[in-house]
């Protein structure tokens, strides 16, 4: 009798805890307008350009014309994506795509990480900064003036043939030998970037209590330990966290710096799936075929990302969600 008393004095009320929600909503974007009112452009920006065109990805599934419009255009399924997959093009793109990653993810991830180690083991402050100064500015040098430089030093009278000629070496035309584009790609790129991309591991490296290097002195731990020990570990979770979104980014290469330096004799080494998507979408006006490709080229991307995420969850205790 009174369990049932009881049962009956006590309804659910779904509405009045959702009430309290947008209550408590309220109340918070009262409390910090300010801080929204700040955010508000970066939302507004990723609404624009990221999460608007997604509303155009069903041409991938369409034979879209630019006459009929998206909702006009009649749908052919997946015939875009076999296509893709059957033609000439396919595993060269995907080739070249994985494997500058792949060498970029070899070179070009640990070098910040080895500057950032050196330079914390550096006591001179003076030198320091000198080198930090050096090594950021080629970050603020734009990509074509870079590409600019390359083309420049890598001519067949440029800077690198007359030294080589000196060493009985003959000259060549270095952008325009595909086995050398990879490794031009790459090694301007980690020059490009080594300096900026330290900054995140320096201040990683800020963090790292005082007292762990003490206690690694007093255990007659040299300067090598002390980093093996200490200065590494104390790093692992942010080099961990980077390398997952690099590995989320595996399947894009910056389009903008290879349609600068490539040209129809490198594309067996070069032509990856954003400037092949440049040059049938924009330049040949195939846009349902080029969305279908990119779409295949984000699925892959966020699959990597999933999966890389779930091994560090399982070896680590470090992940993005």
């Amino acid at each position: 009798m009174n369990t049932t008393k009881t049962a009956a004095r006590t309804p659910a009320k779904p509405a009045g805890s959702a009430q309290s929600l947008w209550v408590t909503i309220g109340r918070d974007l009262r409390r910090n307008k300010l801080l929204y009112l700040m955010v508000l452009p970066v939302i507004v920006y990723y609404v624009i350009f990221d999460y608007g065109p997604m509303y155009g990805l069903q041409i991938a599934f369409k034979d879209y014309s630019p006459g009929s419009g998206i909702w006009g255009s009649p749908w052919v399924g997946f015939e875009h994506f076999i296509q893709f997959f059957d033609s000439y093009y396919f595993w060269r793109i995907i080739r070249n795509t994985l494997l500058i990653n792949v060498y970029e993810l070899i070179f070009g991830f640990p070098a910040p990480i080895v500057l950032a180690l050196l330079l914390n083991e550096l006591r001179r402050q003076a030198f320091k900064r000198i080198v930090q100064t050096i090594t950021y500015l080629p970050h603020f040098i734009s990509i074509v003036v870079v590409v600019g430089m390359l083309v420049d030093f890598l001519a067949r009278d440029g800077v690198v043939n007359q030294l080589l000629s000196t060493l009985g070496i003959p000259s060549k035309s270095y952008l325009s030998e595909p086995e050398w584009f990879r490794f031009i790609y790459v090694s301007s790129g980690v020059w490009q970037q080594v300096g900026w991309g330290s900054i995140i591991y320096l201040a990683a490296l800020s963090t790292i209590d005082p007292s762990l290097y003490e206690a690694a002195r007093v255990d007659g731990a040299g300067r090598w330990k002390q980093m093996v020990h200490v200065t590494i570990p104390g790093i692992m979770p942010t080099v961990i966290i980077l390398l997952i979104l690099k590995m989320g980014s595996m399947m894009s290469v910056g389009s903008e710096k290879i349609l600068l330096m490539y040209n129809s004799l490198t594309y067996d080494t070069a032509d990856v799936i954003s400037t092949f998507v440049y040059r049938k979408g924009i330049l040949e006006a195939s846009y349902s075929y080029t969305t279908a490709v990119g779409l295949f080229n984000a699925v892959i991307a966020f699959s990597l990302l999933i999966i890389s995420n779930s091994i560090s969850k399982r070896v680590s205790e470090t992940k993005l969600w």
